[in-house]
């Protein structure tokens, strides 16, 4: 018996590799033998980075960058060193959660901190990144990740511009005379899921600036100098398509990648399945185990098991799910590769006791164990 599994986080109780761990165990009650492959698996978003720095053998580095307000904080980032690949979460410097709701203004947050993972990294001796760019509090174009590179982002005087977007009201020149050379030799996968422009209706400004702490005049003269912004870098960068989709991901930093780096934008799930080389081991398996903390109706788009049950039924292999809870409309996975999935919880009890990683751990591989054992009779 080959077994993959490839199950997403169980968001507050079980990390991605925790619970292929606990399914692990329960398929070993039934079949001690069996050959047994957790993979990590997410969706870009946020533990994406964790995910795959563990799930792939990797070294998680601690350092100290420039948070969304200019204060220092402690960030994260994961290397594998085989590739020499960085997996960088820009929220881990620059994300939402970092500031409080009072002190929430896109006029004030910076993306400088990415820039200085990115630099670490890049000394470290990276030249492959993967970067998640959800969860940002910002919407500054990027330019304060591109100020840590090196470029110039300058006023009509030839000063640095401030922190934050009211950094592009006073933006009058782009250089990139003193960007790190090694940049030059750097590849970045963007994990990018969102299909936003950098201006107008669908812009970052105006969709995602109210959640950042934007009121109307603020998003209006936002979106007013970013385009003023993406016109200069057309000058300079012809690339620069401030029409394309995605730009407008993390207020704006999807449209710095693109035009001041050798970026491309990709889905989450996808920059995954790729680089943990998911179907090598489906490939040889005789059943496909995912699932995800919540399985229902919105998991078929796009989310992390529809894409492993994808690459499943491309080798024609039976998928089951697990997950912590389902919903009546998770049926419509069954039409997209999970030929069944099943909830772990098995008692009645609190959220907070449901949730216990212990309590998790335990109930899906008691869950798992009975799963197998129908396998086992059947294949008798």
């Amino acid at each position: 018996m080959k077994v993959t599994v490839a199950i997403d986080s169980l968001k507050g109780s079980l990390s991605s590799m925790e619970a292929g761990e606990a399914i692990k165990s329960g398929i070993c009650r039934v079949y001690p033998q069996a050959e047994v492959n957790v993979r990590p698996l997410a969706d870009g978003g946020e533990g994406t980075a964790y995910a795959l720095t563990t799930g792939m053998g990797g070294e998680w580095i601690t350092m100290e960058a420039t948070g969304p307000l200019g204060k220092p904080v402690s960030c994260s980032y994961g290397i594998i060193q085989d590739t020499k690949t960085a997996i960088i979460e820009m929220s881990a410097a620059a994300g939402i959660t970092l500031v409080s709701e009072a002190e929430r203004n896109p006029m004030n947050t910076t993306t400088y901190g990415v820039g200085e993972m990115i630099v670490d990294a890049i000394n470290r001796g990276c030249r492959r990144f993967i970067v998640g760019i959800g969860g940002s509090a910002t919407n500054d174009g990027g330019i304060g990740m591109l100020q840590a590179l090196g470029y110039g982002m300058l006023t009509k005087e030839g000063n640095q511009v401030p922190f934050g977007a009211r950094g592009l009201s006073v933006l009058e020149q782009i250089t990139d005379e003193h960007v790190i050379p090694e940049l030059a030799e750097c590849s970045f996968k963007i994990a990018c899921d969102v299909t936003n422009t950098l201006c107008g209706e669908q812009g970052c400004s105006a969709v995602y600036g109210p959640q950042k702490g934007a009121d109307p005049t603020m998003i209006m003269q936002m979106d007013k100098w970013l385009a003023y912004y993406a016109a200069l870098a057309k000058e300079k960068y012809p690339k620069a398509n401030m029409k394309q989709a995605g730009t407008g991901a993390a207020g704006g930093l999807g449209f710095a990648f693109l035009t001041f780096t050798n970026a491309v934008l990709e889905s989450g799930i996808k920059i995954v399945l790729d680089e943990t080389r998911l179907s090598t081991y489906i490939k040889d398996s005789d059943i496909v185990i995912t699932g995800e903390g919540r399985l229902d109706g919105q998991t078929v788009m796009g989310k992390a098991p529809i894409g492993v049950a994808r690459i499943a039924k491309e080798y024609g292999k039976p998928v089951i799910a697990f997950a912590g809870c389902v919903t009546k409309d998770a049926t419509a996975c069954n039409e997209s590769g999970i030929d069944a999935f099943f909830p772990i919880l098995r008692g009645v009890v609190t959220l907070d006791e449901a949730m216990k990683a212990e309590n998790a751990a335990a109930n899906m591989s008691d869950t798992v164990e009975q799963a197998f054992r129908l396998v086992h009779t059947f294949s008798n």
